[in-house]
């Protein structure tokens, strides 16, 4: 057992270490490269840290596991709003909560935690029923960000487009850059895969072995596929802090934080549902 439990957290490490130093990083110099928006940049970073929780879930469905992945999607949300709560407190962002756009993304993240809490607890179980409604709920979610977004954050969305432009004059030619990142994040992402497989079967094993509880798996998962938002919620206030700017820092970990938490519940969880249902 003790072997199996070790290699459980040798994987899951793993996953997270290529999730932050690969991953993230090459998307942070992707970002740069392309002169992105902090929004897009938190929206990308919420994409590329959410692959752990994606690889997760999907394992586990295939194992037979459903519940495991539902609480690995409940415990990621909620410790991915605590993370970034903290992360807002420590570098004194506190402020930037005066603005509407962020009122109303993090009331969005609340109803990503309230959601699957409500069905928990009233032991609704999540079958392919629940599909469609996510994906309409995703869509939403979406375009209620993205207006937030625009209306509530005109000011800084216009210093964001001229610093942009300035800089389009300045960095011109760089498509080896946004090739060699690319081939980086496609490399990433098939040893994710592989590590995710062997994750999967030390998960099965210690399941039908051992009968460690699906629960304690998923929230194990859930805290260890969650590191990578909390690197990315301190990076990127960190790094907008340097350029005296720190309202933007916060604008992308906001994005990051909302993205990552409606594509864990939304989406990734309906892909784990649909797989358990498709095999099971």
């Amino acid at each position: 057992m003790i072997l199996k439990i070790t290699e459980f957290i040798i994987y899951s490490s793993l996953i997270v270490l290529i999730s932050k130093y690969i991953l993230v990083e090459t998307l942070r110099k992707l970002a740069e490269n392309l002169n992105l928006k902090p929004k897009t940049v938190g929206n990308i970073s919420g994409y590329a840290t959410s692959i752990p929780e994606f690889l997760t879930v999907s394992i586990s469905s295939i194992n037979g596991l459903i519940d495991t992945s539902i609480f690995n999607i409940v415990s990621s949300n909620v410790i991915n709003l605590i993370q970034y709560l903290a992360s807002i407190i420590l570098n004194k962002n506190r402020k930037a909560f005066a603005n509407q756009a962020i009122k109303i993304d993090f009331i969005l993240v609340l109803i990503t935690i309230l959601i699957p809490i409500f069905l928990l607890w009233n032991n609704i179980e999540m079958d392919l029923n629940f599909v469609p409604i996510f994906l309409i709920l995703y869509a939403l979610f979406s375009y209620l960000n993205s207006n937030a977004n625009k209306i509530y954050l005109e000011k800084e969305n216009k210093e964001i487009e001229n610093k942009i432009e300035e800089e389009g004059k300045k960095e011109k030619g760089n498509t080896r850059k946004t090739f060699l990142y690319t081939i980086i994040l496609i490399t990433a992402g098939v040893f994710l895969y592989l590590i995710g497989e062997l994750l999967g079967n030390t998960l099965d094993y210690l399941y039908n072995e051992f009968h460690i509880p699906q629960v304690i798996i998923g929230i194990l998962l859930g805290l260890i596929t969650s590191i990578p938002e909390l690197i990315t919620f301190f990076e990127s206030q960190k790094y907008y802090k340097k350029q005296k700017n720190k309202m933007l820092g916060v604008i992308e970990a906001t994005n990051n934080l909302l993205t990552s938490n409606i594509l864990n519940l939304f989406l990734i969880q309906s892909i784990g549902i649909t797989i358990y249902t498709i095999i099971y």
